[in-house]
């Protein structure tokens, strides 16, 4: 996906060039109309509040604003969710076996994105706004951001029956929704996580093979202001 600034890129290389600092002016990136891979930032240790802060702070919140997530807030998001933590490739999450059967699909205003923890990038998948397949509750078309968890039964193996790929794929779910509960919580955002969905008919829009199964979806996105 094209980036654009609100300055110019000779403004900007001289800013940085000054400043040393980057990431703090990741909010003023847009989202330009031609989509293509995102390439991520990387996260920066250190942040948040303790654990048994965001424990209290965390909730499901089901309205949201349209306002899009800066880069820097959905590459946070998606690292804190399934990203790489340790150099041997673990992830921030348990996985069975270290099968790594999830796939986070990222569902934005004008696209599809499989994101990709080891490139660091959302590639594009499909240049249409699937939103309104992702859920089957009105709020869902407003978020910003909606996230779709897949499991792949074939890194499973044939040899591992259905009922405990579903149990082992159920679990894995959990584990990544709840890692991002937490980090919307550290950073003021508005989340649900939602069973609700046409599971068929996203499956086919987002072309997925039979065996990869959509488990859970996730939606996120600043809380809706009150008028």
């Amino acid at each position: 996906m094209v980036m654009e600034m609100k300055m110019s890129r000779r403004e900007f290389l001289k800013a940085s060039a000054t400043t040393g600092v980057i990431l703090s002016i990741a909010p003023s990136i847009t989202l330009a109309e031609e989509p293509k891979t995102i390439q991520l930032l990387t996260p920066q240790p250190g942040g948040g509040s303790p654990l048994i802060q965001l424990l209290w702070k965390r909730k499901s919140s089901r309205e949201f604003s349209s306002k899009p997530l800066p880069v820097e807030v959905l590459s946070n998001l998606l690292w804190a969710g399934f990203g790489i933590n340790r150099a041997d490739g673990h992830r921030t999450v348990p996985s069975a076996r270290n099968w790594q059967d999830m796939d986070i699909y990222v569902i934005l205003a004008d696209s599809l994105y499989l994101y990709d923890a080891k490139a660091n990038q959302l590639k594009l998948i499909l240049g249409e706004d699937l939103r309104g397949l992702a859920g089957t509750q009105p709020y869902v078309k407003e978020a910003p951001v909606n996230l779709i968890y897949v499991s792949d039964y074939a890194k499973m193996g044939e040899e591992t029956p259905n009922e405990l790929k579903m149990i082992f794929s159920g679990a894995h779910a959990g584990f990544i929704s709840e890692n991002v509960y937490l980090y919307c919580a550290s950073e003021g955002l508005a989340t649900v996580v939602r069973a609700y969905v046409d599971i068929p008919a996203l499956s086919k829009a987002m072309k997925l093979r039979p065996d990869q199964k959509i488990i859970l979806a996730q939606s996120v996105g600043y809380p809706k202001t009150k008028s």
